[in-house]
């Protein structure tokens, strides 16, 4: 991969991290059209640097979010703070989970797959138009829908099924608040990234060598900076606009997907 590729797909996680449109499943379809030819284990490697570039711009940019959790999770008062945290706690065991013992199997998805691709974002289309007709409330993160969200968030963990999405979805479809839905959404993968990441250099797993150490960086700035970007305005997108839109564009992607596959 060289640095023009890195930084094109880059900028695509990082403008596609906070829409609900799957932005593993953006990336699979950038490096089939770009031709690259990477095995299982770099490609993956590749989406994880990528995702913790944009992790870092949510941190940025929910810095004070990210701060009241971490002050939570060292209160001894039951306060809302306190509960928050260990909400987001909750969530994460699904996805946690399914990295410890399925992360092997997992992936073969991010092999070039794109059929498989395709056929997710079509699943997240429908979640997305179902989403958009569940009724507006005001209700807030239970622990029992937190622990559902997350299992949203390890079913989403597959390319093509977006992260955002399938949460945001299951969220309003358990009816909670869309606002409310969007902030939980977002805070709730970034310790999880951290903590892959964490677990990869401590493994060995991630060891850059010659050139890829140039391509991976320029993606990670670029991912970091469109992340920045999307985050602060896109983010706002997703809270107020309609879920249908999104699920359209998914309809299509993931249809152009799936012929791309079939007759390309």
């Amino acid at each position: 991969m060289d640095i023009i590729d890195a930084i094109i797909l880059g900028i695509i996680q990082g403008l596609t991290e906070f829409l609900p449109v799957s932005s593993s499943g953006h990336l699979e379809l950038g490096k089939a059209i770009l031709g690259n030819d990477s095995l299982p284990e770099e490609s993956l490697l590749f989406t994880v640097v990528l995702h913790f570039a944009t992790a870092l711009s949510t941190i940025v940019v929910f810095r004070k979010d990210v701060w009241d959790i971490i002050k939570g999770l060292f209160q001894f008062s039951w306060n809302e703070q306190t509960q928050f945290s260990l909400k987001i706690i909750v969530s994460m065991i699904p996805a946690a989970l399914v990295g410890f013992f399925l992360e092997d199997f997992m992936e073969v998805f991010f092999d070039g797959a794109i059929i498989i691709v395709g056929i997710m974002l079509l699943i997240t289309a429908v979640l997305l138009y179902l989403a958009d007709l569940a009724k507006t409330t005001e209700k807030g993160v239970s622990f029992r829908s937190a622990f559902v969200i997350g299992l949203a968030q390890a079913v989403a963990m597959l390319p093509g099924i977006s992260r955002s999405g399938a949460t945001i979805s299951t969220a309003v479809l358990l009816g909670i608040d869309k606002t409310k839905s969007a902030r939980f959404s977002f805070l709730m993968v970034v310790p999880l990234i951290i903590g892959k990441v964490a677990k990869d250099i401590l493994s060995g797993d991630i060891n850059f060598e010659g050139g890829e150490t140039a391509a991976m960086g320029a993606g990670f700035i670029a991912a970091f900076i469109a992340g920045l970007a999307a985050c602060t305005w896109m983010i706002k997108l997703v809270r107020q606009s309609k879920l249908t839109y999104f699920a359209i564009y998914c309809l299509i992607v993931g249809l152009i997907a799936i012929a791309w596959s079939i007759w390309g």
